[in-house]
């Protein structure tokens, strides 16, 4: 039984666990050092928030796996020890399938992405194909940068669809329908010649904002992705939740109205049926000569389009109210919201506000913050990084 993407139960921290906390604590070091250079270890307890002994004790083992170096320094008249990371010749890849996308980029463990690749697939891609089209882009990469197979530690890899951690396979519900039932770490391992970690694209987005985004001393943070699908990706007390099977932030399948359409799920009136992007697109392209795209509806709305703007209030304000239902029940600080419409901004989130507000406890809504991620659509594939780096054997184990 897995209890982590892509790890058996014996090699992998359960999530919410103390060696699970510690790997999301490693990295918020590591991000730290990253954006800021050498640091103090009281500086670096001030910027992540995190105890002075909890710091001594992770740059300690970060030092004895060749991830920092620390040499003694003064400050404020006293003597301390400045960390520092070091470069290693070693990276890992993140890999982001989407409806009709694969994204990779590969990155350093001390987060400098050194490439990256985008490459658009057909709607409807079966797994064994764009598992390939991913192998083959992942060698064009290595070669074009010039990074050496042998210095890939691993791949973390998101794809848009529950994953059943016990048996490893995507399940029914995903955007990707043609991938149900797959194992997807033993084929991509296959295919790519390395240790693969998998998840859901959602968890992976919540995973990137608080190892890569400006939310790195968050605890409890959700994030939501409105795409084609619409998927929740939690943090919780500083460690990604999965629950019992790894299923967790199915918010696209919350029933919102009763009498509404059915569902790709079989259920009725689900979030994904009025709030999803190919729902905006399909209301907005009636009349038209061609099916709009993502694109079009954000510069419809920039322009002000009078339709156009009323789909996405209306898709923000169903999204508000789903995701009251959760912060009423794990009340997080912060819901920063990703995918294909981010340039929207304001005109998605405040719609979002409002029905946040409108159906949650009001301590709840008025409490909590929602945001628009910075790390727009490369989010999946740079928490796929931070995935894969947390298993990797510059972590501490």
């Amino acid at each position: 039984m897995n209890n982590s993407p892509g790890l058996p139960a014996a090699a992998s921290p359960k999530p919410g666990s103390q060696s699970a906390l510690r790997q999301r604590n490693e990295q918020l070091i590591v991000a730290s050092l990253r954006e800021n250079g050498a640091l103090t270890q009281a500086d670096l307890a001030r910027v992540t928030g995190l105890s002075t002994a909890t710091i001594s004790n992770i740059v300690k083992a970060m030092c004895a796996s060749g991830l920092a170096t620390t040499e003694p320094t003064t400050s404020s008249g006293r003597r301390a020890l400045a960390v520092s990371l070091l470069e290693t010749p070693d990276v890992a890849a993140g890999i982001d399938f989407g409806r009709s996308h694969v994204r990779i980029i590969l990155a350093s463990p001390g987060f400098a992405v050194k490439a990256e690749k985008f490459v658009q697939l057909p709607v409807g891609h079966l797994a064994r194909e764009s598992i390939a089209t991913a192998a083959a882009m992942l060698e064009s990469l290595l070669a074009e940068s010039g990074i050496a197979r042998s210095q890939v530690t691993g791949a973390g890899v998101g794809v848009p669809g529950p994953i059943d951690h016990r048996t490893g396979t995507v399940i029914r519900g995903a955007i990707l329908p043609e991938w149900v039932g797959v194992d997807i770490v033993s084929q991509l391992e296959q295919a790519l010649r390395m240790p693969v970690f998998a998840d859901n694209d959602a968890n992976l987005g919540a995973l990137a904002q608080v190892t890569w985004g400006e939310h790195r001393t968050v605890r409890d943070l959700m994030f939501l992705k409105i795409g084609s699908g619409i998927g929740a990706g939690l943090i919780l007390n500083g460690s990604p939740y999965y629950g019992h099977t790894g299923i967790t932030g199915e918010i696209g399948h919350a029933p919102i109205f009763d009498q509404g359409l059915v569902c790709r799920c079989g259920n009725r009136g689900c979030l994904e049926t009025v709030a999803s992007t190919a729902v905006m697109i399909e209301l907005l392209s009636r009349g038209e000569p061609a099916p709009l795209s993502v694109s079009d509806v954000i510069d419809r709305a920039m322009s002000g389009d009078a339709a156009t703007l009323r789909v996405i209030d209306d898709a923000g304000m169903a999204v508000g109210k789903a995701v009251a239902n959760v912060a009423n029940m794990i009340n997080p600080e912060i819901i920063v919201v990703g995918g294909p419409l981010a340039p929207l901004g304001e005109t998605l989130l405040a719609p979002i506000r409002r029905g946040l507000v409108r159906h949650a406890v009001p301590a709840v809504g008025e409490g909590t913050v929602v945001a628009m991620s910075s790390l727009g659509d490369r989010a999946e594939a740079l928490g796929a990084i931070s995935l894969a780096l947390s298993h990797s054997r510059h972590w501490p184990r």
